[in-house]
């Protein structure tokens, strides 16, 4: 097993990694480890955020929205003003 040195750390990280230890019921050595272990080894997504959105509302009726008729030509922006 290896060993890691944390120097430079801030006293407010300190004192809020030792009261999340303490609210786990582990010693702050135990608690970085398992943060590093959550962290390193979460699941990625596998689909990007569209199809997390299209999932999310799959279980929704599928409703048709009348698409409204163009009335006029499409006309270039004018980005001088």
């Amino acid at each position: 097993m290896a060993t890691l040195t944390i120097r430079g750390l801030d006293e407010e990280v300190r004192e809020r990694l030792r009261v999340r230890a303490a609210e786990h019921g582990r010693s702050m050595e135990a608690e970085v480890r398992a943060i590093l272990r959550e962290t390193l080894f979460r699941q990625t997504p596998a689909h990007g955020l569209g199809s997390r959105i299209r999932a999310r509302f799959a279980d929704i009726e599928d409703h048709e929205f009348a698409i409204p008729t163009r009335d006029e030509s499409p006309r270039a922006v004018d980005l001088d003003t």
